[in-house]
């Protein structure tokens, strides 16, 4: 008689489905989001808490779709603000974007031409702004697509007329204190941008250029080899310098020598039949012998470059005298030890030619050419030339006019624009400056740094180091779409205005009203009254990284959700790639050290870029992008975010298909974790069934305890900002103590007991608690997937994981050390078993381990151990039959497993008991009940009688 036991069977029933088909889930719960206003919300039930975490947002570029590497930031964001969350922290997030500067420009102007082409400065302007807008709305889709959740409705834009106005006190502020300077100073400059660059806007690559030694004649030679107890007779005495910057020499103006360093007086090349002495710093005097052709130096005196000083040399080309000078910045470590000086071109050029009372001559223009009215030499018209053209044309002339001595292509490292790829060169222009040094500000920032926690730690020894070099920062841009410089000027000596602090809040208020152009509209006389005509406005705009840099001033001392407020806890986080120590994590430390005295934020985490398989940045031409539109498309947004958490991203993130699809599988093993879960919790009701740990089965009480050890690493993981560990904690706890053994386990007790059985419930209830800390574990990497899991969780619950903190019913039942030993032996046995087991599949012994008699031999004292569960252990090694038998010696065909201090022995052969047709163990007694021949009598109880009682496992 057959008889159809699949009722009695408790299998799994969920609604949460096995392929999670995120391309297509996750935008339903974007929707909800959306309607519910998921992050107001958020805001709303933690408003009380007592701890506030604010991760301030650095602003993207409103520019361009977003790119993988856009996508890392966010999902790093988004995983911190959602782990504080959970923490008990009120974690308050506020996007933004950088909505000036020069990118946008161009994109207008390739629409519309330059200002003044088709479109007024204000109406070049207003297309700017709108075209910023737009691109805040793409990007702004695809962040909150990622699963980000913030204030998307009212982020910051640093083109907001408040915020513009606010930049304008910040300024105010720094002004105040003491910071600003105006002068002359050379700066990097770009002939694309025809504007100052900022040190965070110049990268640097390789540059082929000429590398020419060139002789400045003495005009007194004969005073010149005096010198070196020389008499010249009528040779021509002469010092080389050498340089890679032809193009520089019309505008040199002096020749630096360092005072301290030795110098000889050498037999050159003759000219034109002429004896020529050159004056070589002693150390390079072989080196430069050889590259003028000569086999080695003949030196014929010595003598220190301070004897020098003051002597005058011939320009090579120009009817110009030149001094000879002394510069701490000459060395003898390449060239002549002689340098040719414009202080027109490089900032030690600048300030030796300062001392020694040396002007500037600005032959060159803001694009790149020489000014029409600078000098020809004959036959050389350099008027309107562009320098890289002119740089042959004067080596050309050089060789004419006899004073070329050396000339080569070399390639080196050279500064670009970051925005052109294309090279800079430092041109000495009035500009307005943050001074490093005039209000100690230097000394301030640095003191700073050392109150910050940075992630990873030497973040801080970089940011220091750049930090204590770098020259004073030139805040002022040559541009049209831009904040302005606010202030007057006295037309005459250029100083600002008495009561520029007080103007600026005035101009503040105008843009506050009306935007930028407030200012470039304003009638002077209408704040200065009768000064206005000795007076003129400052035209230049703020350097955008000034704009991003005072977003501590303009966001998170504005908005009251990002203060501190009443909490007793208080910290800011910057979270950004490891280019922004020398960009935005740099500005907003230098402009709140000079508004606040003190770093804008507490902690500062550092990121790594994306790379692909073989190391190499991302780039369209290469065809290695990954987009990361087209994997939420197609794996989904939990896939990408999972990759962002599981690599190391304090170093380069390597990302390619095969990646991602490995990221794939891991997710799947996850979910199936979560899906298992939620199927055996069918039925359960947590007011009603939920069992106290400590009336758990024992391996429920294990399982729990293992659950709680997890948790704490995870959450220390989280605290510590080690991603990777997280989902490495997780994977491993799915895969190995559930995966692999608890679930396996309780399967027989979820399936085939009685649906209200103490064994049934208490496996139930591990699974419940399991399943509550599992979710919020999930929460800040597997976003979407998290809510779906909560959403299908019974009992009572509010709407979100992110209203709750992490979970508490963990209770650590199983600590002590003599506990850990008994788990730990027994899992020991149980791979040894397994090994056994294995064995005999491949020998097609059995099939599955339910086929098998095992049987442990083991000393007196492990036997004593086990014996209260023997009756039970077949369950947890998953086996019909199970002997625990005391060992006299090696058992044969038994596989040893050493414990500490004791020796087991596991062995197993075939059953050959029937098959239960409803719990699939082969038990002696199965046949023997006539109404249910094909059960075994431990599922007739089950289904007719009390039931079995199980109390371990």
């Amino acid at each position: 008689m057959t008889h159809d036991y699949k009722s009695t069977i408790n299998l799994p029933q969920t609604d949460f489905p096995m392929r999670g088909d995120l391309p297509k889930r996750e935008p339903h719960w974007l929707a909800e989001w959306e309607r519910v206003d998921r992050y107001a919300q958020i805001q709303q039930k933690t408003a009380g808490r007592d701890s506030v975490f604010v991760l301030h947002d650095g602003p993207p570029y409103a520019n361009g779709s977003i790119h993988i590497g856009h996508a890392v930031n966010k999902i790093l964001k988004d995983m911190v603000v959602k782990s504080k969350l959970l923490a008990g922290h009120r974690a308050p997030y506020v996007p933004g974007w950088d909505c000036h500067g020069l990118p946008i420009e161009i994109a207008v102007e390739k629409k519309f031409g330059k200002p003044g082409d088709k479109l007024d400065a204000a109406a070049f302007r207003q297309k700017c702004r709108e075209y910023a807008a737009e691109q805040v709305d793409a990007q702004r889709t695809d962040f909150k697509r990622l699963g980000v959740l913030g204030d998307w409705q009212q982020p910051y834009r640093t083109m907001d007329f408040s915020y513009e106005a606010d930049m304008l006190r910040a300024l105010a502020r720094i002004v105040s204190n003491g910071h600003v300077v105006r002068g002359a100073k050379p700066v990097y400059w770009c002939f694309d941008c025809a504007s100052a660059l900022a040190e965070a806007e110049i990268e640097y690559g390789d540059k082929v250029s000429p590398a020419v030694d060139v002789a400045y004649d003495a005009v007194d030679a004969k005073a010149l080899a005096a010198k070196f107890g020389v008499d010249a007779g009528d040779a021509i005495v002469a010092i080389p310098i050498w340089t890679t910057t032809p193009w520089t020499l019309p505008e040199s103006q002096a020749v630096s020598l360092g005072a301290g360093l030795e110098y000889a007086l050498i037999e050159g090349p003759s000219r034109d039949g002429r004896r020529v002495l050159l004056v070589i710093a002693a150390a390079l005097a072989d080196k430069a012998a050889q590259r003028y052709g000569l086999q080695h130096a003949s030196v014929l005196g010595h003598a220190p470059g301070k004897a020098l000083e003051g002597l005058k040399l011939h320009h090579p080309f120009y009817p110009r005298e030149v001094p000879v000078i002394l510069g701490e910045h000459v060395s003898a470590e390449d060239g002549t030890g002689a340098v040719h000086t414009s202080p027109d071109h490089g900032v030690e050029d600048f300030v030796v030619a300062r001392e020694y009372g040396i002007g500037l001559l600005n032959y060159i223009e803001p694009r790149g050419t020489y000014r029409a009215d600078t000098p020809a030499a004959a036959p050389l018209e350099l008027g309107g030339m562009h320098i890289w053209k002119a740089n042959d044309a004067i080596v050309d002339l050089l060789r004419q006019r006899g004073v070329l001595l050396a000339f080569a292509k070399i390639e080196h490292s050279y500064p670009n624009c970051w925005r052109h790829k294309t090279p800079v060169i430092y041109r000495t222009t009035p500009q307005w400056f943050v001074s490093m040094e005039q209000a100690t500000l230097r000394e301030t920032a640095l003191t700073s740094i050392k109150n910050v926690r940075w992630v990873p730690g030497w973040g801080e020894e970089r940011i220091a180091g750049m930090v204590a070099g770098r020259p004073d920062w030139c805040i002022s841009r040559q541009r049209t779409w831009g904040v302005p410089i606010a202030l007057f000027v006295h037309k005459a000596t250029q100083e600002p205005h008495p009561d520029s602090v007080a103007l600026l809040e005035q101009v503040a208020q105008k843009v506050e009203q009306g935007g930028i152009d407030a200012w470039f509209t304003l009638d002077a006389a209408e704040l200065l009254g009768d000064q206005a005509s000795d007076y003129e406005k400052v035209t230049d705009v703020l350097d955008v990284w000034f704009d991003s840099g005072v977003t501590h001033f303009a966001v998170i001392g504005q908005r009251p959700e990002l203060q501190q407020g009443t909490a007793s806890h208080y910290k800011v986080m910057y979270l950004e790639g490891s280019d922004q120590h020398r960009g935005w994590f740099q500005s907003s430390l230098l402009t709140s050290s000079a508004i606040h005295g003190r770093a804008p934020y507490d902690e500062v985490l550092t990121h790594g870029f994306a790379v692909d398989a073989n190391g190499r940045k991302m780039s369209k031409s290469l065809g290695n992008v990954v987009a990361p539109q087209k994997v939420m498309d197609t794996l989904g947004a939990d896939v990408l975010r999972m990759w962002v958490a599981s690599a190391d991203y304090r170093n380069e993130m390597t990302v390619s298909d095969e990646i991602l699809k490995r990221v794939s599988d891991t997710y799947r093993r996850i979910r199936n974790t979560a899906k298992f879960l939620l199927g055996n919790l069918d039925g359960f009701d947590p007011a009603k069934h939920l069992v106290s740990v400590e009336d758990s089965l024992l391996l429920d009480q294990w399982a729990i305890q293992q659950a709680h050890d997890v948790q704490q690493a995870v959450l220390a993981a989280y605290e510590r900002y080690d991603f990777p560990e997280v989902v490495a904690r997780i994977q491993n706890f799915c895969t190995n103590e559930l995966g692999a053994l608890y679930l396996d386990i309780t399967k027989d007790r979820l399936y085939t007991m009685p649906t209200d059985s103490r064994g049934r419930r208490s496996a139930q209830s591990a699974m419940y608690r399991i399943a509550e800390a599992l979710v919020r574990w999930l929460a800040p990497v597997l976003s979407f997937t998290a809510e779906e899991i909560w959403q299908q969780l019974p009992g009572e619950r509010d709407d979100s994981v992110l209203f709750e903190t992490w979970y508490d019913g963990l209770a650590a039942t199983q600590s002590s050390p003599e506990q850990r030993r008994y788990w730990a032996d027994l899992l020991a046995i149980r791979d040894t078993a397994s090994r056994v087991l294995e064995g005999m599949r491949k020998a097609e012994q059995i099939g599955a381990a339910l086929e098998a008699k095992l049987a442990i031999h083991a000393d007196a004292a492990t036997v004593v151990r086990y014996a209260p569960a023997a009756d039970e252990l077949r369950f947890f090694f998953i086996t019909s039959e199970l002997r625990l038998d005391l060992a006299g010696g090696q058992p044969a065909d038994a596989v040893l497993t050493e414990l500490e201090g004791a020796d087991v022995w596991v062995s197993a052969t075939v059953s050959g008991a029937a098959k239960c047709v409803r719990c699939w163990h082969r038990r002696d007694d199965v046949g023997r009940h006539v109404e249910h021949p094909e059960l075994c009598g431990r599922c007739i109880s089950n289904i007719e009688g009390a039931g079995e009682d199980r109390r371990w496992f």
